[in-house]
């Protein structure tokens, strides 16, 4: 986990560095799962413009390390969406974060279960983070997972 990370409320001021992380992370990372067609439509829902919309229509964090924007999550209602990660600081333990603090969100707002749809790229993380899957979605080439937990709240939680 990198010792200087901070996860924030984005705000319109971080739109250009939160697309610049979703097109990173969709270029070198899903490339591996969806063909460029898929991976250009994608990136073209997340520029700067669409991302002010974003801001301003989910509750939307960043991770911040060094004073740049390597991460990004938010929270629609009961619904994961755009959890997004620097290609350089994968596997450093920053989606974990992110996904920390937007699981707590949702249980501070009574959600009782999270849902993500899920790239291909990603299921095994999510997995990892004990989401299981329950259907594809297709959008014309691109599969998605819908992935799906159980919050336990707070107070029901084990203190180990």
């Amino acid at each position: 986990m990198k010792k200087d990370l901070q996860i924030r409320a984005a705000n319109t001021d971080d739109a250009s560095a939160i697309s610049n992380v979703i097109a990173a992370a969709l270029r070198e990372s899903n490339a591996k799962d969806y063909s460029p067609t898929v991976i250009q439509r994608i990136e073209r829902n997340f520029d700067p413009t669409a991302i002010v919309a974003l801001i301003n229509r989910r509750k939307v964090f960043v991770a911040v390390s060094a004073r740049k924007v390597i991460g990004t999550a938010s929270l629609d209602g009961d619904v994961i969406r755009t959890v997004f990660v620097s290609p350089a600081a994968q596997r450093q333990g920053v989606g974990t974060k992110l996904m920390a603090v937007i699981e707590e969100l949702a249980r501070e707002a009574g959600v009782g279960t999270l849902s993500v749809p899920s790239s291909v790229t990603a299921e095994q993380f999510y997995l990892g983070l004990g989401y299981q899957a329950v259907h594809d979605c297709f959008h014309g080439e691109e599969r998605t997972i819908i992935m799906q937990r159980v919050l336990v709240p707070r107070d029901q939680q084990s203190s180990d």
